[in-house]
């Protein structure tokens, strides 16, 4: 990894908030921007794809060694993700998308198929990551570790809002339910659990708009 490009590592649940706060402050800062969990949801797109099933552990190590993907953004600044040249942005942010993601992240042989290529990412002036273990496992060495939180059903709430804004139609109830399930499965796992890094800062953004989150984040960098 090259010491010369700082990392700030954004953890947390599902729906806690990461994924926007840390595309604000990369943005913000003029940072690369690791997105890890998408990672671990085109790996569990691409098996579906190739019909490659949740509990084959040695086939799913072989589909995450060899993900063709692009991240890219649209004229608007949107997200844009490409799949073997495929557009699959929509169907990587799918409810149904994200529980594979959960399965096939509590594999080892994928989350060490995916550990360079996260890393790769650590580039100058800086990297910001957002996922399950970056501050614990994947960027152990952060300049700045956070663990965003928020309550489940305000997590629910935020992802219901998300995905209804998206034009899909969800149920609240499922949601939470999906919520807690996802949550159960991701602090459990015996590779890389889901939890506050020990030098962590915790920050619960219950109540709190993006705009104050993105702030107190950036507060936090300028004390670097």
């Amino acid at each position: 990894m090259n010491e010369l490009a700082p990392v700030i590592a954004i953890d947390g649940p599902s729906g806690s908030g990461k994924g926007t706060i840390a595309h604000r402050v990369a943005k913000a800062l003029g940072w690369h921007l690791l997105d890890s969990g998408a990672l671990y949801r085109l790996v569990a797109l691409s098996a579906e794809k190739a019909g490659v099933p949740l509990d084959d552990t040695a086939g799913l190590a072989v589909v995450a060694r060899a993900l063709d993907v692009q991240f890219d953004s649209n004229e608007d600044g949107s997200e844009r993700i490409r799949l073997d040249g495929e557009d699959v942005t929509l169907e990587v942010r799918t409810e149904q998308t994200g529980a594979g993601a959960s399965t096939v992240a509590a594999i080892p042989a994928v989350r060490e198929a995916l550990l360079q290529r996260q890393r790769a990412f650590q580039q100058a002036p800086g990297l910001v990551a957002d996922g399950r273990d970056m501050g614990t496992h994947v960027f152990a060495d952060a300049a700045l570790k956070i663990f965003l939180t928020a309550s489940s059903e305000e997590r629910a709430r935020r992802r219901h809002k998300q995905l209804k804004d998206k034009g899909m139609d969800v149920s609240l109830a499922a949601l939470s339910r999906d919520i807690e399930d996802r949550d159960r499965r991701d602090s459990e796992r015996s590779v890389a659990p889901l939890r506050p890094a020990q030098d962590a800062r915790i920050l619960d953004s219950s109540g709190q708009s993006i705009e104050a989150v993105t702030r107190i984040v950036l507060d936090w960098v300028s004390e670097l």
